[in-house]
């Protein structure tokens, strides 16, 4: 074989030997933590080059030149996700370039509660420490503009469910998700509901789904809670609600309703007034709006706890008194 023959075969091993070295760096080969897992954010105008520096600075030993060239190669420099990502043993060059081109950033969650009020719920998401807190000095009304919500107060507005969104997001995200996911399921509701009955609105319907949110105490009872209001309604009777009423009490109410705070009128004291109060007093779920939609068939116009989390239903003043007594004086 001719020298020049000898040398070309050299270069092509030489070259295959680089190429396979290359490649099982990049597929194979683990790279080492000083500490785990490692936590970076991708922002706006990172490129792999600078996220290389970050991952080092946390303790990833990624060497300088291979993001920059990994990404060249696989012609990723422009496809680079914004976010939190979170990296763990065991990672290969590979998968770490993979993840932030898919964009797999870190998640979290928070969860709303059906019944909270909507300053509770703002609480748990402004405290949360995975959302970045973009309202935090804004106030209620400026809130609802910024999410595109049409409303002067935002009580009642947001779905309780489990929120989940990608660690770094701001709060109105989240906010927004959930104003959404209410008029949605409010709207799917209002399409459902019976034929006749003495809502106007679907918000009228939120505001009644969130007094017999806190008045429920038994699943099986909701639907009858929601009969007597609508009865109520009906007939002009006052709803006489104690949830409505310590709502318009405040930060006044120190857990023991008196009959001072009943005669208290506010225009959510059901007791002093007619009809239903300006605005919901809680978050309901999606069961007590489709239990004021399509309430139970029941003459019942009042009810009373047993002590139990279940309720005492009657059609007569007479009854209900007689309930009271055995059930609330007695006890």
């Amino acid at each position: 074989m001719k020298k020049s023959g000898l040398l070309l075969l050299l270069v092509v091993l030489v070259v295959a030997a680089l190429v396979s070295a290359a490649q099982w760096r990049y597929e194979v080969d683990e790279i080492s933590f000083d500490t785990a897992p490692v936590r970076v954010s991708v922002v706006q105008g990172d490129h792999l080059r600078s996220i290389g520096r970050k991952l080092r600075k946390a303790g990833m030993h990624v060497p300088d030149w291979s993001l920059a060239l990994v990404g060249r190669w696989r012609n990723d420099l422009t496809r680079i996700k914004v976010g939190t990502y979170e990296f763990a043993p065991p990672v290969t060059l590979k998968a770490l370039v993979d993840q932030i081109v898919d964009g797999d950033v870190l998640t979290s969650e928070v969860r709303v509660i059906e019944g909270w009020t909507f300053a509770r719920m703002r609480q748990a998401i402004v405290d949360h420490p995975d959302l970045v807190p973009a309202s935090a000095n804004m106030t209620d009304k400026e809130m609802l503009a910024s999410i595109g919500a049409p409303f002067e107060a935002p009580e009642g507005l947001f779905f309780p469910s489990t929120y989940h969104f990608p660690v770094g997001a701001t709060d109105l995200d989240v906010f927004r998700q959930a104003y959404e996911l209410m008029q949605k399921n409010l709207q799917d509701a209002w399409a459902a509901r019976q034929p006749n009955l003495p809502l106007k609105s679907p918000h009228e319907a939120l505001i009644l789904a969130s007094i017999v949110e806190k008045e429920t105490g038994l699943e099986a009872d909701r639907q009858h809670v929601a009969g007597v209001f609508i009865n109520r309604l009906r007939i002009n009777m006052r709803l006489q609600s104690d949830p409505t009423t310590i709502y318009g009490l405040g930060d006044s109410f120190d857990g023991n309703l008196r009959r001072r705070d009943l005669r208290a009128d506010t225009p959510f004291n059901t007791y002093t007034r007619a009809g239903l109060p300006p605005t919901p007093i809680s978050l309901p779920g999606r069961a007590s709006l489709d239990a004021v939609l399509n309430p139970a068939d029941t003459k019942a116009l009042y009810f009373v706890a047993r002590g139990d989390g279940s309720s005492q239903f009657s059609d007569t003043l007479s009854e209900h008194q007689s309930a009271v007594r055995k059930f609330q004086l007695n006890r």
